[in-house]
Order: structure tokens, then sequence, then C-alpha cells
């Protein structure tokens, strides 16, 4: 029986066919059909969106949401659904929309003229309104940070770098790229909150999210809203639909030997767990903090004790190029009864004299009482270094005559006895996400690469509660000198 040759329609019609129904027709059947179309179909076929995606790319149609969290693999197509999203909200009648990336340098090179970007094959000219008003290809400002549309839509650029740029403005929704991967994730997930507030008839301000998972405390909130929650007696709804996906979802679209290299070299790895198949890895096997342990941690700024002392720690990257490693820098101190607390992250690939600089600036700032240092590769350089910025710092070299897993562990320790704090709204912006996913993923016995903030954060609490800095301070009173004699 031969097949019968399918009727294109446009994604507005109520049984439309996809691209994967014309890859399984025999290519000359594939060919007569798609000959039978005038140039203007072509154009129109050429960007809808309803037939060349495939159903998990696609908006969900439930109503019960306003979050929808891509939460796929590298390659899956989550950037080109994110773009054509922003592209139906403008169709639906969206003035105003947010798009949050990374880096200011994400905005160009992925979300406008990126492979899968709004002007790199999305939007046309041919565009309009599902009132029929014309939308045509946007303009885009590199300095406004906008694309505007004929319509009068306008989408507004915004980095994770600079969350209080979302202080002010005001949107219908937002598409947020690579949330997982924001360096100001939860300040800059709530400025956008706050900002997505205008009524519209679309209906709920919505947020796409596409990204590749990291175990964030962000992300984890993000995927338990996706069920119903019990809190506190009351009922709380899900608001967050979750489509999942790997890689090898889109490997038509993908080359061979791309998809063939990526299994040879990362089936079975952690890194292919969360890069290609989308796996919210908790903690690695073997690792020495657990998430449980983490999140029990917290602790607001406002409710940080006096501090009897502060240490501002590093681990130096000596070399500086593009190859080398991050260098490690953590604020912490312990109060008078011998707890921790981890003040700030600020780990940063650095030159020499550059992280020299920030530990110095950071003293100052937090008033702290001395720099540790470890000097197992820069030796006498490190200290140098320091005292050529300010030779009046004080300052503590020291050398790792253990491995990394044995420096951790008692650190650990003094987690599980909850001894240890993380101040989770440092008072200048930085945050300890990164340090923390760093803890929980960090396999001292297959890791790759330096775990840079941890071993800021090691040294610091070394120094300060395992070096006889941190015992509490005992005051006995005697109403008279009798309390003194031998019993």
């Amino acid at each position: 029986m031969k097949n019968p040759t399918p009727k294109l329609t446009s994604s507005r019609q109520a049984t439309p066919i996809s691209a994967q129904t014309l890859r399984d027709l025999p290519p000359a059947k594939a060919k007569e059909v798609l000959s039978k179309l005038s140039i203007k179909q072509a154009k129109e076929l050429r960007h809808d969106w309803q037939f060349w995606a495939r159903p998990e790319q696609l908006e969900p149609q439930e109503n019960d949401w306003n979050v929808w969290l891509i939460n796929a693999g590298r390659g899956f197509g989550k950037t080109r659904a994110g773009a054509e999203w922003v592209r139906e909200q403008v169709k639906r009648g969206a003035k105003r929309i947010a798009i949050v990336t990374r880096t200011n340098g994400d905005h160009e090179k992925t979300v406008v003229y990126g492979e899968s970007g709004l002007l790199s094959g999305v939007c046309w000219e041919g565009d309009k309104t599902y009132k029929g008003q014309e939308m045509g290809l946007p303009y885009y400002s590199s300095t406004k940070k906008t694309l505007t549309w004929a319509n009068g839509a306008t989408a507004y650029l915004f980095s994770a770098e600079e969350p209080d740029g979302l202080r002010g403005p005001q949107f219908h929704c937002a598409w947020c790229d690579e949330l997982a991967a924001w360096k100001n994730q939860e300040m800059t997930w709530d400025m956008l909150k706050m900002a997505v507030r205008l009524k519209w008839s679309g209906g709920k301000n919505k947020y796409c999210v596409t990204t590749t998972p990291q175990p964030t405390k962000l992300i984890r909130n993000l995927i338990k809203m996706s069920k119903d929650r019990v809190v506190n007696g009351e009922i709380f709804r899900r608001s967050v639909i979750v489509t999942r996906g790997s890689t090898f979802d889109n490997s038509a679209n993908l080359s061979e030997e791309y998809v063939k290299d990526l299994k040879n070299t990362y089936e079975g790895t952690r890194m292919g767990r969360q890069e290609l198949y989308a796996e919210v890895l908790e903690e690695a096997e073997g690792a020495l903090w657990n998430t449980d342990t983490i999140d029990e941690c917290q602790i607001d700024r406002e409710d940080l004790p006096h501090l009897n002392r502060i240490v501002v720690a590093i681990d130096p990257a000596i070399t500086s190029n593009i190859e080398s490693d991050m260098t490690g820098i953590v604020v912490a101190g312990v109060d008078v009864n011998g707890k921790g607390y981890i003040l700030g992250d600020y780990t940063a690939k650095l030159s020499p004299q550059g992280w020299a600089a920030k530990a110095i600036q950071l003293y100052h700032q937090f008033e702290a009482d001395r720099i540790v240092a470890e000097v197992n590769q820069g030796g006498d350089m490190v200290k140098t270094t320091i005292h050529g910025e300010d030779d009046t710092i004080p300052f503590k070299a020291v050398r790792a005559s253990r491995g990394k897993y044995a420096r951790a562990e008692p650190i650990s320790a003094l987690y599980e006895r909850k001894l240890v704090y993380h101040v989770r709204n440092p008072e200048d912006g930085s945050n300890l996400e990164e340090l923390e996913t760093q803890m929980r993923t960090w396999e001292p016995l297959g890791s790759i690469g330096s775990p840079d903030r941890l071993d800021a954060m090691v040294w610091a609490l070394t120094d300060l509660m395992l070096n006889g800095y941190a015992k509490p301070e005992l005051k006995l009173s005697y109403s008279n000198a009798k309390g003194l004699g031998n019993k």
C-alpha cells in the first residue's frame, strides 16, 4: 500500500503534521510533497515552529503553571525552544519581555545572533501577531540592549552578573537562559520575580527557563514546585512544569561524529549524566558534604553573631594565562563559642597581583585578623606578592602535607556537628552557591580539576577552628577567695 500524500497545514489548523512526518516518508515522496508548495507557503513552513519542533520543545498545553523549566542536556535544542517561546509570546500580544542570560557576552553570542538566536532564523519578516498585526524582524540595539518589533513589543536583555539591573522595569513574561550557570542565581531570580508583574491578554505571567542542570538550590526548589506540596497543612498546587531531555533526543540535527564522540567519551560518567542526560545530581558518590547538611547550615546576615576572629583564605593560582586554575578566595570567621561562619566566596581567575590585591581589599572590608594562603606551589612568592601590595598585612603561610581528602575530612565533621554556618545573603552581593555546589559534587577519589573554592574554605576553617584559636572563653567568678581553694 502506498503512503498517502500528507497535507501540509499551518500551525494554527487542527491537524498539522510535523517535520518528523516528512522524515519518515521515502525521500522521493517527501520531495513530491514539498514540490507542491508555493514560494510563499515554503517560506511560511520554514518559520513554522509547530511544524519543526519536537513535541517536548513546545510550550505545555496545561494551564496550571507559570514556570516552564526545560531541564535538558547539551544540544537538546533548549535555546531554540526558548527563542521560539519569546516569538510566540509576542504573537500573543506581550509587549514587554525580559530575557536574562548568564553573562552580558551571551546576549549577542546566544540569544540574538547565536545559531538558534532570535535573529538567526527564528524571527522573520513575514511574522504577524495572532490578531494579524505586522511584527516583522525585530531591531536589535546593542547600546540599549533591546530587541524591538514593528508592533511595539520589546525584549529587554539582562545579565545575571548584574541583578540590580532588574530593579525598576516591569514585564509580561521572561525567558531565562542557562539559569543553573547564573552567578547570582537566587538574587537575580528574586529580582526578576518582582519585575514580571504586568497584566496582559495572554493570561498568566510566565517564565521559560532553559538550562543544563546543576544541583543548585534554585534548580532543586523549582523541581520541587513541579509537584503539589503540603506546607504547614496548606496545599500548594504545582506551579512549575519540567521538560526533561537528553542530547540524543536531537540526534537528527546533530552530526553523527559529534554524537558518537560524546557517547564514547562521556557515556557512564558523572559529567555525561549531568551534561548529556540532564540528571540533577544532588551529590557525588563519596562526597564529604551532602545536600541536607548544606541546606541546614544556612544563616541570614542579620543573625550573624559577633565574630572573635576573621581570616581571608587563598588557594592561589601561580600562573596567569587562559589555562590557569581559578584562585580560591574565601572569607570566614569564628564566634566566641567556636562556631565558624563562611562570610563570602570571591573565587576568580586572577593574576598573582590580582588575587593579592583582592585579598587585601577583603582584609580591610571585613576587618580581618590576617590572610592565610597555601604556599605549596608558590612558596615565598605568595608572601612576597601579598606584602608587595601591602607589607603591613598579617600573613600566615600554610603548606599541605596531606592530600585534599585528609584536609577536608575534619572540616566535614565540623559541618556534621552543626558547628559551621553559611551566610546566605552577604551584604556585598557575594554568594556561596558555587562553593556549595563544589562541596556537594567534589569526588575525592575521582575529581578532575582543582576544587579551588573548597580548598580555600578548608584552609580558612582549619586556621580558625582546628588550630586552638576558637576555644570558648570561660570566666570564673567567686564570691570570695575560698572558691580558689582545692577540694
